[in-house]
């Protein structure tokens, strides 16, 4: 088994964090990356050990309070039909493609917003398709055609 470094699984956490704050607010993950901002997402990143230990209720209301972000409309998991992934199990997917697309551990913050904004995350948030449990390679090579293969 393939050992995760701190920082994989710090972006883990960061990820997962998102999708619950997005998930909790209804909002799509671009309009919480971008009312969070590259700095509450660095802070995010850079104090995940210490955040992960907290309960994630709390560590996701004091993030939706500062950055002013409101319920919105996008309710992926009333939408879903079948089992309903966990924050978790996305987080997962979203830091494996985060890695693919730039494993520059220095580059996971920026790479993380871009990823998170783009195309793709409308279709891994169907939950009643197959597209969040594909390959990760084949996630991958859909981001970066830019198009469902």
């Amino acid at each position: 088994m393939i050992e995760e470094s701190q920082k994989e699984n710090d972006l883990f956490f960061t990820c997962s964090l998102i999708e619950y704050i997005a998930r909790k607010t209804k909002n799509t993950k671009r309009k919480v990356v971008e009312k969070l901002g590259k700095e509450n997402i660095k802070k995010i990143y850079e104090l995940a050990e210490v955040y992960h230990c907290e309960n994630i209720e709390k560590v996701s209301d004091e993030f939706i309070k500062n950055a002013d972000i409101k319920i919105g409309t996008y309710d992926v998991v009333s939408n879903c039909k079948y089992n309903l992934p966990t924050y978790w199990d996305i987080g997962k997917v979203y830091k494996r493609l985060i890695i693919m697309v730039n494993n520059d551990e220095n580059k996971y913050v920026d790479t993380l917003i871009e990823v998170l904004s783009s195309w793709i995350i409308e279709k891994i948030d169907n939950y009643n398709s197959s597209m969040y449990y594909e390959n990760p390679e084949y996630i991958y090579q859909c981001y970066v055609e830019g198009k469902v293969l």
